[in-house]
């Protein structure tokens, strides 16, 4: 799934409900940098962490 990620989608770490929602900026060789509301630009090793990606914002 992350493999798909693309800039300008929205997404959320399953493990960080805290951080609020994300816009993907990036995402490189399983790199995904994302900007989240609560916790600001946060890059996600996409081998360790499946982002959830949210539809119908």
């Amino acid at each position: 799934m992350n493999a798909m990620l693309e800039p300008g989608m929205l997404v959320r770490h399953p493990a960080q409900p805290d951080w609020g929602l994300g816009q993907v900026q990036s995402n490189i060789g399983g790199r995904i940098t994302v900007n989240f509301e609560h916790a600001g630009k946060v890059v996600v090793d996409g081998s360790r962490v499946a982002l959830v990606r949210v539809f119908g914002i």
